[in-house]
């Protein structure tokens, strides 16, 4: 059965591999992705090797705080990294040299590139997360003796039917994870009912919740960040994180008529993709706004409108922000991550399109975040929070209460991850 989707998946990478060598953002690491990693890589040293996989830098992020804690608990573990991103890939970097002995491309789902991967990095522990389920990787590690964990586990409910008829067709690849760390009981019930052995699948909750309080303790880069900014001291900071196309211009157009009633409140606004911040400029050039990109520095001055042009400071410029309003959630893109202002004690923001961060609105709604059902409703609230600096304030320590009372994920994560190693690679860290 599984021979089917090894051969589908040959088929569709030769069909696809003209794109891929062309595409900008896919053609780069291509060897590594064919699970050619090449002698010149570092394989990192240490052991029991655990191999952990986030598709993107927000995955990996999500991922930190439990690295931190494999690292705390073996400290002579080896932890090995794998994105399918270029920006994961220069996160990790990045951001995770602390904590990422290696950090590489992940290879394609195919039944040879797979191997070569866990032959050239020979995990001992594989850590797929969400919905990671990649059949011929699975099927490779286990081949292999290697322990496989899925955390953060959570399968959408509109596609238990694919998966189901996908599995009927392939062999279920839930078979050979032996361990399910999930977010919430109703995701329990869904990967039991998908095929998961009862006695494998444990409810641990978010690691997500954890990175979200790191960030929180590296407010203090926000001042520093400022200067970079060009944003003036003391003035008000209406903050679009994560924006979409189409949210902009809703966000520009609100900013114009905030200022009439607070004329030193300065925008920044940060892209989901920072490919589009020439867009962006644009559009506030037409609007009639003085505009800056944040990789300009300080000798680019004071705008306006800054646009966080850059990687990995999204999380320490919320902690300039008086104000945040959430992208994803005006479009129809399922929201993106509230938690990380909130967890900067900042008051939040959000549309009415929260379909992937439902876990975060309930954790938010009513205890520092409020959800807007129009632009019109955003500008509403945005001008009586704007002005009333107290009840600002009030939201955004509870906003910080309510992330710091989610934590504990990363530990239980890894408890349950420690019990299916062999005992003799535990005690050798």
């Amino acid at each position: 059965m599984h021979l089917v989707y090894a051969i589908a998946t040959y088929l569709l990478f030769v069909i696809g591999l003209p794109f891929l060598l062309t595409h900008p953002k896919l053609r780069h690491g291509i060897a590594q992705r064919l699970g050619l990693y090449g002698r010149s890589l570092d394989r990192g040293r240490g052991s029991p090797r655990i191999w952990l996989h986030g598709a993107s830098a927000g995955d990996l992020l999500s991922l930190q705080p439990m690295m931190a804690e494999l690292k705390a608990r073996m400290p002579g573990c080896c932890v090995i990294v794998s994105t399918m991103t270029n920006s994961g890939l220069a996160m990790a970097r990045k951001k995770l040299g602390g904590v990422a002995d290696v950090v590489v491309y992940a290879p394609y789902d195919l039944p040879g590139a797979t191997r070569r991967a866990v032959r050239a990095l020979e995990p001992d522990l594989l850590v797929l997360e969400y919905t990671e389920i990649w059949p011929n990787l699975i099927r490779s590690a286990h081949k292999a003796g290697v322990r496989i964990a899925l955390t953060n586990g959570r399968f959408n409910p509109e596609n238990l039917s694919r998966y189901r008829a996908l599995f009927l067709a392939i062999g279920n690849p839930l078979r050979r994870v032996d361990c399910f760390l999930m977010r919430s009981d109703e995701e329990a019930e869904r990967v039991l009912a998908l095929g998961a052995a009862p006695d494998r699948v444990w409810v641990t909750g978010n690691t997500k919740f954890d990175a979200l309080v790191l960030d929180a303790a590296e407010g203090g880069k926000a001042e520093a960040l400022r200067a970079e900014m060009g944003l003036q001291a003391g003035a008000p900071v209406l903050m679009a994180g994560s924006t979409h196309e189409g949210e902009e211009e809703l966000i520009l157009g609100a900013y114009r008529k905030l200022l009439a009633r607070h004329p030193k409140l300065q925008l920044v606004v940060a892209p989901r993709y920072v490919e589009r911040s020439g867009r962006i400029m644009a559009l506030a050039a037409e609007a009639g706004l003085s505009v800056r990109l944040r990789s300009g520095g300080a000798a680019a001055g004071h705008a306006q409108v800054t646009v966080l042009d850059t990687i990995g400071e999204l999380a320490a410029a919320y902690g300039l922000a008086t104000l945040v309003f959430v992208g994803g959630s005006f479009v129809t893109r399922g929201g993106q991550n509230v938690l990380e202002p909130a967890a900067q004690g900042r008051p939040v923001l959000f549309g009415p399109h929260m379909e992937n961060f439902k876990d975060s609105v309930q954790v938010l709604q009513g205890r520092g975040g409020i959800q807007v059902a129009t632009p019109e409703k955003l500008l509403k609230v945005a001008d009586e929070l704007l002005s009333r600096p107290d009840q600002l304030q009030e939201l955004g320590v509870l906003a910080r209460r309510s992330v710091g009372a989610i934590r504990g994920a990363s530990a239980r994560n890894v408890d349950h991850m420690l019990s299916i190693l062999p005992r003799g690679k535990v005690a050798a860290a």
